[in-house]
């Protein structure tokens, strides 16, 4: 089976029911991606699959139906997104646990709305969990990283 993350073509012999998240944590390397419960409820293995924010926790690796993004390959090799440098910006992590998967969460709602309300946020952040309550700060970073989006 061929798997292309971060624009990297993958040949691998596993299991097409694997869990995606295994397979990029585990055999490929991608350690952004973080275990947090398993059932898809805390957004911490949040991926994109074709610009598609995805739990890789849930997704069978031989159902990933396209190109695999994760956060090593959001940004640039030389340049942050703008998401993860609102980030920075706003100081948004504490532990960091979660934040690969709220970043990457916020990114695939921006491609999608380019100017998102409090009630858009929220809506598309609720599946990502953080237990040391940054809520606040995300969503501040979330319009600082529209605004910049929509400027450039």
């Amino acid at each position: 089976m061929q798997l292309s993350v971060n624009g990297t073509d993958h040949q691998l012999e596993v299991d097409p029911r694997m869990p995606l998240l295994w397979v990029l944590r585990d055999l490929l390397g991608y350690t952004g991606v973080k275990y947090g419960c398993g059932i898809a409820q805390c957004g911490a293995c949040t991926v994109h699959i074709d610009g598609e924010a995805v739990r890789a926790c849930q997704v069978p690796v031989g159902d990933a139906w396209g190109a695999v993004t994760t956060i090593e390959g959001l940004g640039q090799p030389d340049a942050l997104h703008p998401v993860q440098a609102a980030w920075i910006e706003h100081q948004v992590a504490q532990c960091g646990y979660c934040q690969s998967g709220q970043i990457m969460q916020a990114a695939a709602l921006l491609s999608e709305t380019p100017a998102p309300t409090d009630a858009d946020i929220d809506d598309a952040m609720s599946g990502n969990l953080c237990r040391c309550g940054t809520y606040p700060r995300i969503r501040a970073a979330i319009k600082t990283a529209a605004a910049r989006l929509r400027d450039s």
